[in-house]
């Protein structure tokens, strides 16, 4: 992982919930064998599993030497708190794993590595500090150059924040590789990054080169791949994440979409001090609002639905997917409850052939 296999810590102090620590639930479903433990003194004692669903039996435990004790060599930070800052009370553990040499990874808006107190830790004891949010120093303005590619983009894209646009992005990378097809993934956030290896953090870019840093990210990927899969970030209605939403679709280009929604979410999740619930919109109206906004460059198809269905027994996971289907008349599943394939096949269709998944 960014540079070496990692026997990784996720630091998630008092918030290892499947909500809050988006990041580490991230690793730990797709690269596990990299986590030796998350760090969340609340919950010592638990497994990951138990807390969150995913990681199996890697532990959770109540500090840095705890961590240590089992074989950790490096430190990821595992939520995205709003605004971005590092929490105060993580300070001394991101200090204490950087004494022991560690390296810290972050995803945080804040550079880790700017702070003089943590910046001297660092290199007295051979640590590095990786800020994943750090943007890319060359600039580039975008100028629809992703329309010229062969390859199939697609973009996830959602209903609000927090739905599993990155999570749907990787499951229909995963669901056309099993059908032969050659599928890319671009990371546009720090979870995805850390997964990939690779990426952009498309919301620490000045907005005026946004696009751009994903027109590059995308004419690289496609110069290999059969569909290249870009993972979306904020929602085109949401107050204060729409921006990012719109230097995605810009950047990429895309020729079809998938529509990300957590289901049974009737409003969108805004800041703090927000002075009224936005509601959002059926979902129908936002496959419609997409494609309008899509084909300001190039026209662009939703062709499928992912449905975040954590919080839903089975029974009404599968009637909530039926409902989609029937409101969109189009494919709709929970990728990680029960699969990509549908999303899969509708993208593959574009081309006017399907796979049958390897055996």
């Amino acid at each position: 992982m960014l540079g070496r296999r990692r026997r990784l810590a996720l630091l998630a102090e008092g918030r290892f919930t499947p909500f809050d620590a988006k990041t580490a639930v991230g690793v730990l479903r797709y690269r596990p064998e990299q986590v030796v433990a998350v760090i969340d003194s609340t919950r010592a004692g638990r497994t990951a599993a138990e807390c969150v669903g995913v990681g199996g039996a890697i532990p959770v435990v109540a500090d840095a030497p705890a961590a240590a004790a089992r074989g950790a060599d490096s430190l990821a930070i595992g939520i995205a708190p709003q605004g971005g800052g590092l929490p105060e009370a993580w300070r001394a553990v991101v200090r204490e794993a950087l004494g022991r040499g560690w390296d810290v990874l972050s995803g945080l808006h804040v550079f880790l590595a700017d702070d003089p107190e943590l910046a001297a830790v660092a290199a007295r004891h051979g640590g590095r500090i990786l800020d994943l949010r750090r943007p890319p120093e060359h600039r580039i303005v975008a100028a629809a150059r992703a329309t010229e590619l062969d390859a199939i983009v697609v973009l996830t894209v959602g209903s609000d924040c927090n739905v599993g646009k990155m999570t749907a992005a990787l499951e229909l990378a995963r669901a056309l590789e099993q059908r032969g097809a050659r599928a890319a993934f671009v990371a546009t956030g720090q979870t995805g990054i850390m997964i990939a290896d690779r990426g952009v953090a498309v919301d620490a870019v000045v907005s005026d080169f946004a696009a751009g840093a994903i027109e590059d990210l995308v004419l690289g990927a496609g110069r290999e791949a059969e569909v290249v899969i870009v993972e979306g970030q904020g929602a085109l209605h949401h107050p204060g994440y729409s921006g990012v939403t719109l230097s995605l679709l810009a950047g990429s280009c895309p020729r079809a979409m998938i529509l990300c929604h957590h289901a049974g979410r009737a409003a969108i999740r805004t800041a703090e001090g927000a002075p009224h619930e936005i509601p959002i919109p059926p979902l129908e109206e936002l496959a419609r609002a997409y494609e309008t906004a899509a084909a300001w460059l190039r026209p662009a198809r939703v062709v499928g639905v992912a449905l975040n269905t954590l919080d839903l027994g089975e029974a009404a996971a599968r009637a909530a997917c039926e409902a989609a289907e029937r409101e969109l008349a189009l494919p709709a599943t929970d990728p990680v409850r029960f699969g990509a394939g549908p999303l899969a096949d509708a993208v593959l269709a574009l081309k006017g052939r399907t796979h049958a998944p390897h055996a």
